[in-house]
């Protein structure tokens, strides 16, 4: 060693060691940094060692694989050694499932398995010092296992030389600081205060899955991590780190991220106000490994009290360029997808499959024979029916176990069998049917083209009017023969049949008339000829059928008329109405004049009328008198009103009609030879005023009672 080499050594020495007294005199961080645990004094002295390993492999399902094929540690010559090598699953982790093992002969070597973490301890049982040489013959005796029949998926292996994981995606170490109570801005402040190797540290920043398994759920680090809202309540950003600032999530527990989030079930939820800083859940408190909110002290006990903090080097500008830490990746050999195929008839087909890694092999059975092709397609022969295929992935090692199907699929083309055409007498709707040798029948207006009118087997036609044509055609999984076969809606015509009212005069017959000739007749009657004679009223029907056997029927109604008979003519006044025995569909009239609906006159004449009521069968007459009382005279001899006279009274020689003053006295009678009066008694002239009648036409009639005035 000369001169310049022993003074840089010490300067390193006293550099180090002053860092190491002012980190442990540190009340916040309470630990020396993570490399005085793990390096002995001298490798203070010396430069980081360098770790090498190749070998990315396929890991055969049931055996055991190396996790390196070679592995090299370059170091400072003055530097052998160091007390211990971590080896960590540190990405596609299957807890209970992956294993890793030291195997061969290490005396000074010891391997320790943690499951939950994933990772592998080398190290001398004692804490002593081992050689750089004897741990890269360990790493390289290290085996990876996994103990069920098909695993799947891709497992990275971090190997450094330091404790805290190292994650080979993105470069960076990661280290839970165990630290009861502490606050979030004390851990904040304690994790930038801390180097390892040289790189600085900060208070985790966690932007990617595999990130957040192998700090919270792999690690189990139950502690805080840089997230914050404090400066505005719904916006969580990195508070530290190459992220500082950074948003990573908006809102409460239904926000969205723009970036990486992975809170727990109902997080962030701001729970009693001032929960403003990101914490990694405790173990067992819903999805491993997430994200709840909490104040900044947190709670003092419980799942919700701080047990400390995660600590994240890398990626801080100005870190060295660091080989601390190398890694390698197996690949289980896998069927990935696959994509079978289908075709119209008898044919190859072509199927597809793809693998983790390896070769695609093709076989004619779940789990034995020899392949029938490699590769990622297969073209099968020539085949008639639908067959399974399998594959598996190959590797120059080994296969996956378990052999993936993929199904040929032949679809057969249909064929109609049979078709059964439909009939209707008359317009109307008409089922018909279709059977196929496989799948559904659609059926078209046309032979050729148009889009399906109905599917299935049978189909209803819409109303037609005539005989219609259709076309069926078989289709199965989309495949068809391309042939429409016709199906026939026969429509048989049905003569057009009015229904029939008849009036039917008293004690006449009439004649009842099917209307079409050449058919089949049953009439209600019983009757079996086109014609009948009916004497009573009532309804009448005679169903007739077609030479196509269409039956139809016609309705007759016959509705008796009664002869008209009047039993009475009533008058009133001006008003004479004609009251008949029987009511019906009569017509009415007055002197043989304008005959009416209505058997209701008004403003008749005085006089002496007749009445009469006809219908289509027969008529009826009956007189009567209209006789009118004035209602005043004026007996001045003006030659006007000057005699008070009822008109009509002299059509009825039995009349009789009395006259009295307001007092009741008698002043004249009025008969057919006395008709009239002029307002004198013996000889004098009566008062003007008004003055009482009372009117006897017959025996028969009842009186007629009212008064009239006498005006001077």
């Amino acid at each position: 060693m000369n001169n310049l080499q022993f003074l840089l050594k010490i300067t390193l020495f006293i550099s180090t060691l002053f860092s190491a007294i002012v980190l442990k005199s540190n009340p916040v961080h309470g630990n020396p940094p993570p490399f005085l645990a793990n390096k002995n004094f001298n490798s203070f002295l010396a430069t980081a060692p360098i770790l090498l390993a190749t070998g990315n492999q396929i890991y055969c399902p049931g055996g055991s694989t190396n996790i390196v094929t070679s592995m090299s540690i370059t170091h400072d010559p003055t530097e052998i050694g160091t007390n211990a090598i971590y080896i960590q699953i540190s990405s596609g982790y299957v807890n209970g499932q992956d294993l890793l093992t030291l195997t061969g002969t290490h005396p000074n070597i010891t391997g320790s398995w943690n499951q939950s973490n994933g990772k592998l301890t080398l190290q001398n049982p004692t804490g002593g010092i081992v050689p750089y040489n004897d741990f890269v013959n360990a790493i390289e005796d290290v085996v990876y296992s996994n103990d069920t029949t098909n695993p799947s998926g891709t497992r990275t292996f971090s190997i450094t030389v330091g404790q805290a994981n190292y994650l080979p995606s993105n470069g960076h170490y990661y280290q839970y600081i165990p630290s009861l109570g502490i606050s979030w801005t004390n851990a904040k402040t304690a994790a930038e205060t801390s180097t390892y190797y040289g790189l600085q540290g900060y208070l985790a920043t966690i932007t990617a899955m595999d990130e957040a398994i192998l700090i919270g759920e792999q690690a189990s680090g139950t502690g805080w991590i840089s997230g914050t809202d404090q400066e505005t309540e719904g916006i969580w950003k990195w508070a530290s780190g190459p992220e500082i600032g950074q948003i990573f999530w908006n809102g409460g527990a239904n926000g969205s991220s723009p970036t990486f989030a992975y809170w727990n079930t109902g997080e962030p939820n701001n729970s009693g106000n001032n929960e403003d800083f990101a914490h990694i859940t405790a173990p067992g408190s819903g999805i491993p490994g997430s994200w709840n909110d909490l104040t900044i002290n947190g709670e003092s006990n419980g799942n919700y009290q701080p047990k400390g903090y995660i600590v994240e080097y890398g990626g801080t500008p100005g870190d060295p360029m660091l080989q601390i830490s190398t890694s390698t990746t197996i690949f289980i050999p896998k069927i990935t997808t696959t994509v079978a195929s289908s075709r119209c008839g008898s044919g190859t087909l072509t199927l597809t499959a793809n693998a983790s890694g390896g070769t695609v092999n093709w076989y004619d059975s779940p789990s034995a024979g020899t392949p029938l092709a490699s590769g990622n397609t297969f073209t099968t022969p020539i085949l008639n029916e639908t067959t399974s295929y399998y594959v598996d992935a190959f590797d120059n090692q080994c296969s996956s176990v378990i052999r993936t199907e993929i199904i040929a699929t032949i679809y057969e083309i249909p064929t109609i069998t049979s078709t059964t055409d439909g009939e209707n007498c008359g317009a109307g709707s008409v089922t018909l049917q279709a059977v196929s040798s496989a799948g559904t029948i659609q059926w078209f207006a046309n032979q050729t083209g148009g889009t399906a009118l109905g599917s299935g087997n049978y189909f209803t036609t819409p109303s037609l009017s005539s005989t219609t044509t259709f076309y069926a055609e078989a289709f199965n999984n989309g495949c068809s023969n391309g042939a429409r076969t016709a199906v026939i809606a026969t429509i048989f015509p049905v003569p057009n049949t009015d229904d029939v009212v008849i009036s039917l005069c008293q004690n006449d017959s009439v004649q009842l008339n099917a209307g079409v000739s050449n058919v089949a007749y049953f009439w209600s009657t019983g009757e079996t000829t086109e014609n009948i004679t009916v004497q009573n009223a009532g309804n009448y029907s005679v169903t007739m059928t077609t030479t196509d056997g269409c039956p139809f029927t016609k309705n007759f109604t016959i509705d008796q008329l009664l002869a008209p008979e009047i039993s009475a003519v009533n008058v009133n006044g001006t008003t004479v109405t004609i009251i008949t025995l029987a009511s019906g569909s009569y017509q009415y009239s007055i002197d043989g004049n304008n005959f009416q609906n209505s058997n209701i006159f008004t403003n008749v004449t005085s006089g002496l009328h007749t009445a009469t009521v006809i219908n289509s069968c027969d008529s009826d007459s009956q007189t009567f008198v209209v006789v009118i009382v004035p209602k005043f005279f004026s007996p001045n001899q003006d030659s006007f009103n000057d005699f008070w006279k009822v008109e009509g009274m002299s059509f009825y020689p039995e009349a009789k009609l009395a006259i009295f003053d307001r007092y009741g006295k008698l002043i004249t009678q009025l008969s057919q030879s006395n008709p009239v009066w002029d307002g004198m008694l013996n000889g004098k002239r009566l008062p003007a005023t008004d003055y009482w009648y009372v009117l006897k036409i017959n025996a028969f009639l009842p009186e007629i009672k009212g008064h009239f005035a006498l005006i001077r």
